[in-house]
């Protein structure tokens, strides 16, 4: 009776491990098909990305999760440049972003809010892309290679290149890296001499702080 006993057990916990296996896998599964698909499409779209006049009001999502100073936003960048914008995913594009050290490509969404730092990153304060002064972009950190999850290994002398909705495509060095307060913007209005900057900003691995990329524009 014992040694029956001792079996059931056995079948039990092996059958629970079974599961347990066949949900991590799933689980992993999901999250290789979601993130080669937004890689995909968001490679895609930069490619194709000429600056052409498009138009879209679908976007009126404006929950923005905390410490992401979302309360700053975009003071008239395309204003400035005469340009309108195209939409990615029924969001308006201000330029796109792209990476090479952690192979990144991804368009710029004009307004920050849930649905949009989930889609794509997102244009939080500033003048405007490749305007002079600094242009803060936030995103997340998925911890799995999407958006700016691999922010950490940037380091100083790293590219960033910015395509603007005219077209303009410009290279951006890595200057700074430090970590910052979630409360902590004091380093967006800083002086770049009337040259154009970039500011990245996304959280670090266990959300207490996060992870700020500043980088000039090439002479």
């Amino acid at each position: 009776m014992f040694e029956s006993k001792y079996s059931k057990v056995l079948t039990t916990i092996l059958v629970v491990v079974i599961i347990a296996i066949v949900g991590l896998l799933g689980f992993l599964g999901y999250e290789y098909y979601k993130k080669y698909i937004i890689t995909k499409d968001t490679s895609e779209f930069v490619n194709n990305f000429q600056g052409e006049v498009s138009s879209d009001d679908d976007n009126k999502d404006e929950n923005v999760p905390n410490g992401d100073n979302s309360n700053l936003s975009l003071e008239d960048g395309n204003k400035s440049t005469g340009a309108t914008v195209k939409t990615y995913k029924g969001f308006a594009v201000v330029g796109t972003i792209e990476i090479p050290a952690i192979n990144i490509t991804y368009p710029i969404l004009e307004k920050v809010s849930t649905k949009a730092l989930n889609t794509s990153v997102c244009y939080l304060w500033g003048p405007g892309v490749n305007q002079p002064g600094n242009s803060v972009i936030i995103g997340h950190n998925y911890r799995n290679g999407l958006f700016f999850s691999n922010n950490g290994k940037l380091k100083n002398g790293d590219k960033i290149y910015l395509t603007d909705n005219s077209g303009n495509r410009m290279t951006y060095t890595i200057y700074n890296k430090f970590n910052a307060t979630p409360e902590d913007s004091s380093f967006y209005q800083r002086d770049t001499g009337g040259k154009p900057e970039v500011t990245l900003s996304t959280c670090n691995d266990d959300s207490s702080q996060r992870i700020i990329i500043e980088a000039r524009i090439d002479e």
